[in-house]
């Protein structure tokens, strides 16, 4: 799959954009895993244009993560127009994304985001702009539609290629359900399989395990696999689902440092203890911690584990490194015992 001229690979899995989870540090270990592209957390046109400067921080990215795409978000084309060439000048990312499928109030009450679902007119004039704004492949992000009732995707995704847009991302939720029930990838296929579309798919929506990326493949044809949620407390998903979508390939280097076998218990474990280290070297210790904790509420790694509420409460209340990795080396052999049950 291409997008302009960035080559990804067959088959490959992107890294979603998401506030507050995909920064630097996580993409770059995502990247590490198997993501073919990571996506930055989205940023808000009007921020960028004003310089705000948490803003342009979340523009930070590095050579080691690339092929990197930066989104952002917005109801203004003008705005919209001048956030682009200010990534693209400041950040220099492989492709430039327009996030019109974030579905929360903040953003889509106030017109942006899935917002746009409801002023199609609008959200293709912001398309042309930015397209034009900017020497980078420039891609979408949406929804099937507003509600239920309005699921426009398949006319909407050839309106925003006539845009210039070089790739098109599909949640397969519309803005009414948010994150709630089950993602739709009929929709998706009817989007690729519709024969004026030339651009690539990327389907997103409920891709938590390899056997359901291997369908979303196989029964729709979209050219790449986003994952969002999934993500969470589990970066290793990508080197999972990799690993069943080539299954000829044999990678053995270890991705991180750890004496642990790659996917074993104890190497997962060793996965979180790098997470919460990149994301301390990168703010600080405490504040580094809180970022993490997301994270270390939402891994699977301890579920499953019988008594293991206190022990939970404890990691997610630690303040320091030292607090946190002891208490984690302590669930080692409970986290080890019972993946073994489990399988």
């Amino acid at each position: 799959m291409k997008i302009g001229k960035i080559d990804l690979g067959d088959r490959p899995l992107l890294l979603a954009p998401m506030e507050d989870v995909s920064d630097i540090g996580f993409r770059l270990l995502c990247r590490r895993m198997g993501a073919a592209m990571v996506y930055s957390e989205f940023v808000a046109s009007d921020a960028l244009v004003r310089m705000v400067k948490p803003s342009l921080a979340k523009l930070r990215v590095c050579d080691e993560e690339r092929p990197v795409a930066i989104q952002i978000y917005g109801k203004d084309p003008i705005a919209m127009r001048d956030a682009a060439q200010i990534v693209v000048e400041q950040a220099h990312p492989d492709v430039l994304d327009m996030n019109f499928g974030c579905p929360v109030k903040r953003v889509a009450g106030k017109g942006a985001g899935a917002g746009l679902l409801q002023n199609i007119p609008l959200m293709l004039e912001i398309a042309r702009n930015v397209v034009e704004a900017v020497d980078i492949p420039v891609t979408a992000k949406t929804r099937l539609g507003w509600d239920h009732n309005n699921k426009i995707i398949v006319d909407l995704a050839e309106q925003l290629q006539d845009t210039g847009i070089q790739a098109l991302t599909i949640h397969g939720r519309t803005r009414s359900q948010m994150y709630t029930g089950e993602a739709d990838w009929s929709l998706i296929k009817a989007v690729k399989d519709n024969p004026r579309m030339h651009i690539p798919i990327i389907g997103n929506g409920d891709i938590c395990t390899a056997e359901q990326a291997i369908r979303a493949f196989d029964e729709t044809g979209v050219d790449a696999v986003m994952i969002g949620r999934a993500t969470f407390g589990r970066p290793w998903i990508f080197k999972e689902i990799y690993d069943a979508l080539h299954p000829d390939v044999h990678d053995v280097k270890n991705f991180i440092n750890s004496q642990y076998p790659v996917l074993s218990p104890d190497w997962k474990l060793d996965v979180l203890k790098e997470e919460i280290l990149q994301s301390v070297e990168r703010i600080d210790e405490y504040r580094g911690i809180l970022h993490i904790r997301r994270h270390l509420a939402a891994t699977p790694l301890f579920k499953g584990i019988p008594n293991f509420r206190q022990k939970r409460i404890a990691i997610l209340r630690a303040e320091t490194v030292e607090e946190l990795f002891a208490l984690l080396e302590s669930t080692r052999e409970l986290v080890a015992a019972t993946e073994s049950q489990l399988t």
